[in-house]
């Protein structure tokens, strides 16, 4: 029928990713030393699987605003768990108590968290988060200039960054310190993709420093 339109349908982005690599993070703990854990080592995964619960129901009714305050508290979470641990791995260097395989199940576990946690960032923050991007419905504008943005680029018109897209540059910087095949445009993700880096090359430093002290 003519002068009739039909809405859009936006393909929302699935979160199970995200919730998952959250929960990974909250599973790191119990593969740390005593030593660098803040607390008991159950409570940040209580803490994450507390607030996952109420953030997988308020994303089904479609409660946007809640789903994201949510989102940023589990993040909020696990970027403080990470700091505490490297802040109590730089304060252990003179006390050189971990065993060789203490210090390198330390290091991996650290650079692992380092990689999830920024990859969650960069997913929440870029080009609005992922309900700005999911009402956009093709993604031509961002923080991070992705291959797919170009003109002329093949695949899908209507592509949109999806979780791992993330996880990508996060890995990418903590093993090259470079984004590599993505730009970065804003300053927020200019401060953030250098303070990855600091946090990758720091924990390679220490360990290497802590290698070369138990030979």
């Amino acid at each position: 029928m003519s002068g009739v339109t039909t809405p859009r349908v936006i393909q929302s982005e699935v979160r199970w990713p995200v919730i998952f690599a959250l929960l990974a993070l909250g599973l790191l703990n119990f593969a740390l030393p005593p030593t660098l854990i803040v607390g008991p080592r159950w409570v940040v995964l209580v803490m994450l699987l507390v607030l996952a619960v109420p953030t997988v129901l308020a994303h089904r009714a479609g409660r946007a605003s809640l789903t994201k305050a949510l989102g940023f508290v589990m993040s909020g979470v696990v970027t403080l768990t990470l700091v505490g641990s490297l802040a109590l791995l730089i304060a252990g260097i003179p006390k050189k108590s971990e065993t060789p395989t203490e210090l390198a199940r330390s290091a991996a576990c650290l650079w692992v968290a380092n990689v999830l946690v920024f990859a969650i960032w960069y997913w929440r923050l870029d080009a609005g988060g992922p309900f700005a991007r999911d009402g956009r419905g093709a993604h031509t504008e961002g923080d991070f200039f992705f291959p797919q943005m170009m003109d002329g680029c093949p695949g899908p018109k209507k592509w949109t960054p999806r979780f791992v897209d993330y996880l990508f540059i996060a890995f990418n910087n903590s093993t090259a310190f470079s984004p590599t095949d993505t730009p970065v445009l804003s300053r927020w993700a200019k401060v953030l993709t250098m303070l990855q880096s600091l946090i990758s090359l720091l924990v390679v430093a220490i360990l290497a420093s802590r290698a070369v002290g138990l030979i």
